[in-house]
């Protein structure tokens, strides 16, 4: 490991730099260590042979691509570098799996190269408009504007403010009407009932699941994580306290993003008798095997006795296929039981109420979930046809009292 070493008067006259060659990063950039040694020449050759032979003995301390000191050279895919390190680790594996997918996708070749300090407002907009006309989607670049603005966020904060965050200021292009993605649609009540009554068809595990997802109007991945004591079915609730996540491999549990995530709901005769249904079966096939069920098994695990959870995206293919029996249409996806509960909820409950029942932090989720109801929108127009009516009677009333008196 190469070392090097030179006089550093601006420091003062028994100043030294010591330089330790640590390699080429995963970009193939040069890599130093350097440090400041005050004393004699002699000394400062013997503390670079220290300093190189410690850092030999330590490759740990060889820094990467993400631990590089933050400067005018440092670049966006810098920025994401560091955050990787120092951050993905609280996110949730299909979180991080979207944040690699568009770093690798849109960022690294293009805007990723860029030094955060060479880029204003302008030159982050224009990068916008071409996603735009490489045709991705409002969201995509929503999503992408996110994640480059928390980068430069934290590299603004971790630079001591010597660096600006670009991306702050900056806003979005417009998407037409028709350049949007399509409004993700809630199926209708007899599309759902379609799709009850042919999982029933299909498989007791599979029609046991769908029921709970529409009757409750959990997350895929919360519908995965239920366990045997998460049921009481005398109570006739469910708690939803866990989330199966697909990561590379196989599935993870994990806990839900928000407080707001931890709930108990309640639960309808006929689904309480879809998940007695399940427990027999799953008793008899305990029977079979001679194997116990216990109290933490997995209630729609796919292999016994339990004890690991269902990977979700078997059971969204396995809805697809309920899907087709039933023929309901394409663009109805498992996801879309939960915009079918926010939407007959709509007039049944308060927002509130709606809000604690899906697990949102937020009352604007529960908007962007939940579709106009006709019946809700009729009863608007026959109030608002009653007020206008009876005014626009009145006034020719007053218009033709008028027009005798002249």
């Amino acid at each position: 490991m190469a070392g090097s070493i030179r006089k550093r008067p601006d420091k003062g006259s028994d100043a030294f730099e010591l330089r330790v060659f640590l390699g080429r990063d995963s970009s193939g950039r040069v890599r130093h260590k350097s440090q400041l040694f005050r004393g004699t020449q002699r000394g400062a050759e013997q503390a670079l042979a220290r300093l190189v032979v410690g850092q030999a003995d330590e490759p740990a301390l060889v820094p990467s691509e993400a631990a590089k000191p933050f400067s005018s050279i440092t670049t966006i895919n810098d920025a994401i570098a560091a955050w990787r390190v120092n951050g993905w680790q609280d996110l949730s594996p299909s979180t991080t799996r979207r944040y690699e997918s568009i770093w690798k996708t849109h960022i690294k070749q293009s805007i990723g190269r860029r030094a955060i300090s060479s880029l204003g407002p302008y030159d982050v907009e224009l990068y916008f408009r071409s996603l735009k006309e490489k045709g991705l989607s409002e969201a995509s670049v929503r999503q992408t504007r996110a994640m480059l603005h928390r980068a430069c966020r934290l590299s603004r904060k971790w630079s001591g403010n010597t660096l600006q965050n670009p991306i702050a200021d900056t806003e979005l292009p417009d998407w037409a009407l028709h350049e949007q993605s399509e409004h993700v649609r809630a199926p209708t009540v007899e599309e759902v009932r379609d799709l009850i009554a042919a999982a029933k068809r299909v498989d007791t595990r599979i029609y046991a699941f769908v029921l709970l997802v529409a009757a409750t109007g959990m997350r895929r991945g919360e519908a995965c994580a239920i366990r045997w004591n998460d049921l009481d079915l005398e109570d006739a609730t469910v708690t939803i306290d866990e989330s199966i996540v697909t990561v590379t491999g196989g599935a993870q549990i994990k806990s839900p993003k928000s407080r707001a995530g931890l709930r108990r709901v309640a639960l309808d005769p006929a689904t309480v008798q879809a998940l007695r249904d399940r427990r027999r079966a799953v008793e008899e096939l305990a029977a079979i095997g001679e194997f116990d069920i216990e109290p933490e098994h997995f209630v729609f695990a796919a292999e016994m006795p339990g004890n690991e959870p269902p990977h979700p995206d078997p059971l969204s293919h396995a809805f697809t296929k309920v899907r087709k029996v039933a023929r309901v249409a394409g663009d109805v996806h498992l996801h879309s039981l939960r915009h079918f509960q926010a939407t007959v909820l709509d007039p049944v409950i308060s927002e509130a109420q709606k809000q604690t029942r899906l697990g949102w932090s937020t009352v604007h989720m529960a908007r962007h979930y939940t579709d106009g109801v006709e019946a809700e929108d009729r009863r608007a127009a026959e109030y608002l046809g009653d007020l206008l009516g009876g005014g626009a009677a009145d006034v020719r009333v007053q218009d033709e009292d008028v027009g005798g008196a002249a």
